[in-house]
């Protein structure tokens, strides 16, 4: 009996390698960079900033 199984090693490899950019982002201060970002965006939006 031949298995049919068939091992995909693309979506395992992606996953991997967006895990390892949200790491580099986080170590990065990156979230505290964008919301600052928007933050700054809305408030120009609505005429405060």
């Amino acid at each position: 009996m031949k298995n049919t199984f068939r091992f995909r090693r693309t979506p395992f490899v992606l996953l991997a390698f967006f895990l390892l950019l949200w790491v580099v982002g986080i170590s990065l201060n990156e979230p505290t960079r964008v919301l600052e970002q928007a933050k700054s965006i809305c408030l120009e939006c609505i005429g405060i900033g």
